[in-house]
C-alpha cells in the first residue's frame, strides 16, 4: 500500500493551526532576510546609483510574474496589495520619499490608489490639483506624485512643466495589473525622477499642442494612442497629452494632420510599461 502523503492524512486544527504558525513564522523571516539584502543594497548603492530609488521597469515586471504564477483560493487583490506593500516600503527605506497625489477626481479614489500601491510608510501629501503635484515632485529629491491619468474639470495642461529635460517625468501608470473590480481601479500617472536604465519605454507619453483642433477629432485618433486633451486658447487649438506604443507618435501626428490640425510642437514627458490586464 502506499504512503500517505501530508495532504492525504486528516489533521486536528491544532496540527493545522501549528502549520500556519510555521508558515507566518517563514514569512517573517524571509521579510527580515529581505530587509538585509537591501541593507548591503544601500551600501552598493552609494558607489554605483543616486537618485530615486523607484524602478518602474523593474516593478512592472515583478507585478507581471506575481499575476503569471498566481493560483489557489488567495484572491489576487490582497497578494497584489501585500507584495505592493513591501516593495514600497523596502524601497522608502532605501532612499526615503513622499507620494503627492492630485485629489481633484476624488479623495477617496486617489487615497485608494496611494494606499494599494506604496502603503502607509510612505508619507502621503494631499494636493488640489495636478500642476500643484507637479511643482512639489520638481522640487523634490525623490518623491513621486500621482495625478489622474484622464481629464479632470478645470485643468489645464498640467504636462507642459514636464517638457523641460530637467524636469520630472512620467514614468508608471498604475495600476501595475488590470482587471475589472481592482480595489485601487482608478487610472493614475506617477511622476518622478529616475535614472534613464530604470524607465520602461513600451509606452511614450508626447507633449502635443495643435491649432484647428475639434473635441470631435479625439476619436479618430483613439485606435492609434491614448489621449488627453484641454483647450488652449493661442491658435484655437489644445494641448493633448498622448500614450502611444513606442515609435507610434508619427502615425498619431499624420492622423491629426489628416484631419485639418495643425501640429504646434511635441515634446516627449515620460514612458510607462504597457497596460497589463488580466480577465
Amino acid at each position: 500500500m502506499a504512503k500517505a502523503s501530508r495532504s492525504d492524512t486528516p489533521s486536528s486544527l491544532a496540527d493545522l493551526r501549528k502549520e500556519i504558525d510555521r508558515i507566518d513564522e517563514a514569512m517573517h523571516r524571509l521579510l527580515l532576510e529581505r530587509g538585509e539584502i537591501i541593507d548591503r543594497l544601500i551600501s552598493v548603492k552609494k558607489t554605483q546609483e543616486s537618485g530615486s530609488a523607484f524602478r518602474p521597469a523593474r516593478e512592472a515586471d515583478m507585478m507581471r510574474r506575481l499575476v503569471q504564477r498566481h493560483k489557489g483560493i488567495l484572491p489576487l487583490d490582497t497578494a497584489e496589495s501585500i507584495l505592493r506593500v513591501i516593495i514600497a516600503t523596502f524601497t522608502h527605506v532605501q532612499a526615503p520619499f513622499s507620494v503627492h497625489a492630485d485629489l481633484s477626481a476624488g479623495d477617496a479614489m486617489m487615497r485608494d490608489s496611494a494606499r494599494f500601491h506604496f502603503g502607509f510608510t510612505v508619507p502621503f501629501v494631499p494636493h488640489a490639483g495636478a500642476a500643484s503635484v507637479v511643482a512639489a515632485v520638481s522640487e523634490s529629491k525623490g518623491d513621486l506624485g500621482l495625478v489622474p491619468a484622464f481629464a479632470t474639470a478645470g485643468a489645464g495642461p498640467w504636462w507642459a512643466a514636464l517638457e523641460f529635460d530637467a524636469a520630472p517625468k512620467i514614468i508608471a501608470r498604475l495600476p501595475f495589473v488590470e482587471r475589472p473590480n481592482h480595489p485601487a481601479a482608478m487610472p493614475v500617472f506617477v511622476i518622478s525622477r529616475v535614472a534613464a536604465d530604470a524607465m520602461v519605454t513600451e509606452t511614450e507619453v508626447w507633449s502635443v499642442r495643435v491649432s484647428g483642433w475639434k473635441a470631435a477629432s479625439v476619436g479618430t485618433i483613439a485606435e492609434l494612442a491614448d489621449v488627453i486633451a484641454v483647450p488652449d486658447r493661442a491658435f484655437d487649438g489644445a494641448a493633448l497629452l498622448v500614450s502611444v506604443e513606442r515609435g507610434g507618435i508619427k502615425a498619431v501626428s499624420d492622423a491629426l494632420v489628416g484631419i485639418g490640425a495643425s501640429i504646434r510642437s511635441t515634446a516627449l514627458v515620460g514612458s510607462h510599461a504597457t497596460r497589463y490586464t488580466v480577465p
